[in-house]
C-alpha cells in the first residue's frame, strides 16, 4: 500500500474498473472515517487524478492505497497477505448477517459489469445487500459505505440478528 506505510490495513475495499472519480472519492473518503485501505484496479481512478482529488477531499492523501492491473491480481495478492476476500454481490448473504475474519478485503466491482469473473471465482465468499425493488441496483459508493459499515458494527459487536421465527 502507499502513503508510506510498511504495513496493511486490517480492512481493505478494492475496486474493481469504476469509471467514476466521483463514486471512487466518495469510497476513498468512507475508508478513511474507518481507517481501512483502497485497492483501485484496472481503469479506477487513483491518485494523483483532479476529479477524484476534489471529491476525496483530501482522503487521496492520507488513505493506503494500492494499484492493480486486475482486480484478480488484488484478490491473489491480499490472499497472500493472509486476507479473506469476499465480492459485493448479488446472491450472497447480507452483510449484517455474514461472519467476517479479518484482515479482510471486499470487492466492489463496476456498476454496469460487477466484479470480473475471474476475480469473483477466487473470492471466499459474497456479501450482499437486500433488493427488494424492481431496478435491483444500488451506486457503487452507497453499497460500499452500507456493506462496510455493516462490517464495521459486527466486527466492534453493535449488530445483533434476533431470529423471530
Amino acid at each position: 500500500m502507499q502513503n508510506n506505510s510498511t504495513n496493511l490495513p486490517e480492512l481493505v475495499l478494492i475496486l474493481d474498473r469504476l469509471r467514476s472519480a466521483h463514486n471512487t472519492g466518495n469510497i476513498f473518503r468512507i475508508a478513511e472515517a474507518l481507517d481501512a485501505g483502497v485497492a483501485a484496479c484496472g481503469y479506477t481512478p487513483c491518485p494523483p487524478h483532479p476529479k477524484l482529488e476534489k471529491t476525496a477531499m483530501g482522503t487521496d492523501k492520507t488513505v493506503r492505497w494500492k494499484h492493480f492491473e486486475s482486480s484478480a491480481d488484488a484478490v491473489d495478492f491480499f490472499h497472500t497477505a493472509g486476507y479473506t476476500v469476499l465480492a459485493a454481490e448479488p446472491g450472497g448473504k447480507e452483510a449484517w448477517e455474514m461472519e467476517y475474519s479479518f484482515p479482510l478485503a471486499v470487492i466492489f466491482g463496476n456498476e454496469a459489469l460487477g466484479v470480473a469473473p475471474e476475480a469473483l471465482e477466487k473470492c471466499d465468499g459474497i456479501v450482499s445487500l437486500p433488493m427488494n425493488g424492481s431496478k435491483a441496483s444500488i451506486n457503487v459508493g452507497n453499497a460500499a459505505a452500507a456493506i462496510t459499515y455493516a462490517i464495521d458494527a459486527k466486527k466492534r459487536g453493535k449488530v445483533v440478528i434476533k431470529n423471530e421465527n
